[in-house]
């Protein structure tokens, strides 16, 4: 999904702050436990944690600081996987929370493939709703496998609540001026990419 998240490669916003603390409020540890809590008792998994905050409504996203972002995605899943109701939230900050926008269909792995290190592949050019770990700066792009990774269900379906197969990820090394044409020094930049996101590069006969 090429939402307000997929910041990957895109110019204009300076240099990163890091911030001197981790946490600048008491309640941002506060949200983190409670994250990894719904996380350790299974309410929900990494990859339906992410989408989550992919879902939050644009403007929120983009205005909102990284904790404020955590609370809004754990506050969702447990009022979707009925722990909690949008009406106790509400009664709770007296006012109205606000939660992310509602879960679209996810999608199944493609049939099983491989690739060796060494070889060729190209990016699948893929613009599919919903959850999808391929950042949008390597779409449609050639690269080289250079590691394997051992498999992790496949976030498209995992990120829904979906059965789930397990796929490795590569290690796809791209040259930067093939990621950004006439816009990059030379370098190289390595991406881990899930096998379904990737098609062999057939060569010309």
């Amino acid at each position: 999904m090429d939402g307000m998240h997929d910041l990957g490669g895109k110019q204009g916003f300076g240099r990163i702050a890091y911030p001197a603390r981790p946490h600048d409020e008491t309640w941002e540890p506060l949200a983190r436990a409670l994250s990894a809590w719904a996380v350790k008792n299974r309410h929900y998994n990494m990859d339906e944690y992410r989408h989550a905050i992919e879902r939050m409504a644009p403007i929120h996203y983009i205005s909102a600081p990284y904790y404020e972002r955590v609370l809004t995605a754990a506050a969702t899943l447990l009022v979707e996987k009925g722990v909690v109701t949008a009406a106790e939230l509400a009664a709770r900050v007296d006012g109205t929370f606000p939660l992310s926008l509602p879960l679209g269909p996810g999608r199944e792995a493609v049939p099983p493939q491989s690739f060796a290190i060494g070889e060729t592949v190209r990016v699948r050019n893929l613009f599919v709703p919903g959850h999808v770990r391929m950042p949008g700066y390597i779409r449609g792009k050639q690269g080289v496998v250079v590691h394997i990774s051992p498999p992790y269900p496949f976030p498209d379906a995992h990120a829904h609540n979906m059965q789930a197969a397990e796929e490795p990820t590569y290690d796809v090394r791209f040259r930067s001026t093939e990621l950004w044409p006439e816009s990059a020094d030379e370098a190289f930049v390595h991406v881990g990419v899930f096998q379904s996101y990737l098609e062999k590069v057939r060569n010309r006969a």
